[in-house]
């Protein structure tokens, strides 16, 4: 960064909270809030605009000419073909031109990326990945996402879809995923996926967080379903290896501090991958739940 390089606004945008960023020209926050995410509003919708607005322009005030680069993460993918939102956890954004709307609002333009995409450039730029040429960027939570850096710069893809990693249909007779697929992997490595097998197996309700205790406390029933997912991300990110041969492979979200995926999980990953001795680091993100908003500045335009 130099002094001639802009103050930039990120906006990230979850399903609880909103939270922006001000970054200065050499990179250094000088504001960060957060609210939260207008939700069950009867204009939904418009709610969440007029608070993306508001935020971006408290911010641009705080600039010494009300000028800055904004940038906007979502947990959605815009449609290259139409500008609209597709495939968003948000329902009220899906087939709304939620960038227009900003930037016409705004008066100026805006970019904005899907939150694994945000994530992964962060993490690439001044996180895990930092020093890594190809980084693959997975988010497991809630949903799985993921995301693809090229020295610093996201790749894309044709349709805008790179890196949607959590919605290759890994089993054709598995469980019914919200994209219309069946077996994706987000349904077989996410939070929710692992208390569905367990509900499956047991008939009974699980959270993640409470599979994972029991499995390393011992419980029978926890650590067979524990030792499935651990299997099963071996599988999945294996794939990733075979296909991409990134330099790094870095997770984020909720499941990523099972500290499990960095030992059992990353030797049964490079035992699946077609190489026989894959040396690929899997690495825990540096940034927390901050990559987002990071991400969100840096793609700012």
């Amino acid at each position: 960064m130099t002094p001639s390089a802009p103050y930039r606004i990120g906006i990230d945008i979850g399903g609880t909270k909103t939270e922006v960023v001000l970054l200065d020209p050499e990179g250094r926050p000088r504001l960060r809030e957060r609210v939260p995410t207008p939700r069950r509003h009867t204009r939904e919708y418009e709610a969440i605009l007029e608070n993306t607005v508001r935020m971006a322009e408290h911010a641009l005030r705080q600039t010494p000419r009300h000028e800055g680069t904004i940038g906007i993460c979502i947990p959605g993918i815009i449609d290259a073909g139409t500008g609209c939102v597709i495939n968003a956890n948000i329902t009220s954004l899906i087939d709304k031109s939620f960038q227009q709307d900003i930037a016409r609002q705004l008066g100026r333009p805006v970019a904005m990326e899907n939150d694994a995409d945000c994530f992964t450039l962060a993490e690439s730029l001044q996180g895990a990945g930092q020093g890594f040429a190809m980084v693959f960027g997975i988010i497991l939570g809630t949903g799985v996402g993921g995301g693809l850096c090229f020295n610093g710069r996201l790749y894309r893809g044709r349709h805008g879809i790179a890196g949607e990693w959590g919605h290759m249909a890994m089993d054709p007779d598995g469980q019914p995923c919200f994209c219309g697929n069946r077996g994706c992997v987000e349904t077989l490595i996410s939070g929710t996926g692992l208390s569905a097998a367990y509900q499956r197996a047991h008939g009974q309700s699980l959270s993640a967080e409470a599979i994972v205790a029991g499995a390393h406390d011992g419980q029978p029933d926890c650590r067979t379903i524990f030792q499935a997912f651990l299997d099963t991300f071996g599988r999945c990110v294996g794939g990733i290896i075979s296909l991409l041969d990134p330099d790094a492979i870095v997770l984020g979200g909720g499941l990523s501090n099972i500290d499990d995926l960095y030992t059992e999980g990353a030797d049964k990953a490079r035992r699946y991958a077609f190489h026989p001795d894959p040396r690929t680091p899997i690495l825990k993100n540096k940034l927390g739940d901050s990559a987002g908003v990071y991400g969100a500045a840096w793609i700012g335009i």
